[in-house]
């Protein structure tokens, strides 16, 4: 029996993994969990060395409060 396989092109998920389109995936994924939690979070997005990241934050002082009794955040994003 031949065994069967591929090689994985590390170059081109390298440049998945940093991609416009990816970011746009992840940051809807984040503002949807802000959507959720309501006001007082915000999302930022940036490309780091290996893949690009999407945070969700919280801004105000009552969400904070919120997240910080709640972790309302974690609860929301991995849910």
């Amino acid at each position: 029996m031949k065994k069967t396989g591929f090689e994985l092109n590390y170059e081109g998920v390298g440049q998945l993994l940093k991609s416009e389109e990816m970011k746009n995936i992840c940051k809807s994924y984040a503002d949807a969990a802000v959507r959720k939690l309501g006001d007082g979070y915000s999302v930022s997005t940036y490309t780091g060395e290996t893949r690009v990241n999407a945070s969700v934050r919280a801004e105000t002082f009552e969400a904070r409060k919120e997240n910080s009794q709640n972790n309302t955040i974690l609860k929301e994003v991995y849910g």
